[in-house]
């Protein structure tokens, strides 16, 4: 009797250890079957984010570019130069509010002029990344690719779109606006006198409306599914959502 229960008792734990151990492996097994679901490989990132950036620079070059791309759209309008802020103002009050319209008008268009160029500069940074710079993004925040074409673009278009910033300017004849408003300013008793680089701070405006158009576009492709007009596109940022 007690030998029968002695056996008896072996052979259950052996089928429990059995038990354990299958299911273990059916764990496991199924560990590995989720996990290569999602794996994404680097190349796939890469490509991905790639993908992304492409698109949402190619549309922010298309809307900055349009007529009435910086004039008609409030989010990046380049409104008159902040250091002559008291200029526009008391040039308003004087009956001058006309000519203020138009001046900030050819700024705005010249702006556009400029963001046509764009396309080169950016595919060049997008094509340098690296999967160190791929991860960093995919993980980052709602504006990480933005930030990254900023970070390796930003002198690049700068010095690019000095010199086209200059031709259209003259292309709009901003002087034919600028130069009365600026001597009827400085001829008012008492004024501090003004002359801001207005080269300068339209080719800065111009590349900051662009950085919040692509953010723009990148934040849909995070947010909107249906933004993810790819395969890839959708697994790769499918993947970001599961790490937020």
């Amino acid at each position: 009797m007690k030998k029968t229960l002695l056996i008896a008792a072996v052979l259950g734990s052996t089928v429990l250890s059995a038990q354990v151990n299958l299911n273990k492996l059916k764990t496991q097994a199924t560990t590995i079957t989720k996990t290569n679901k999602v794996a994404l490989s680097e190349k796939e990132v890469i490509d991905g984010l790639k993908e992304a950036l492409s698109k949402g620079s190619s549309k922010a070059g298309q809307l900055a570019s349009a007529v009435g791309g910086f004039n008609g759209n409030s989010l990046i309008h380049i409104p008159f130069p902040e250091d002559a802020q008291k200029m526009e103002t008391k040039l308003r009050t004087i009956g001058m509010g006309s000519q203020v319209d138009k001046f900030v008008n050819t700024l705005n268009e010249a702006a556009e002029l400029a963001s046509k160029q764009v396309g080169d500069i950016f595919l060049t940074a997008i094509k340098n990344m690296t999967v160190k710079d791929g991860m960093n993004i995919l993980k980052g925040n709602d504006d990480a690719a933005t930030q990254y074409l900023n970070s390796q673009t930003y002198q690049q278009l700068y010095d690019k779109f000095k010199p086209i910033v200059v031709a259209a300017l003259k292309q709009v004849e901003i002087t034919k606006y600028w130069n009365p408003l600026m001597t009827r300013y400085n001829s008012i008793p008492l004024v501090d006198k003004v002359n801001p680089d207005l080269e300068d701070y339209t080719t800065k405006k111009a590349i900051e409306g662009l950085f919040k158009l692509v953010a723009q576009e990148e934040l849909k492709i995070r947010k909107d599914i249906n933004s993810r007009t790819s395969e890839l596109l959708k697994k790769v940022f499918g993947e970001a959502d599961k790490r937020k």
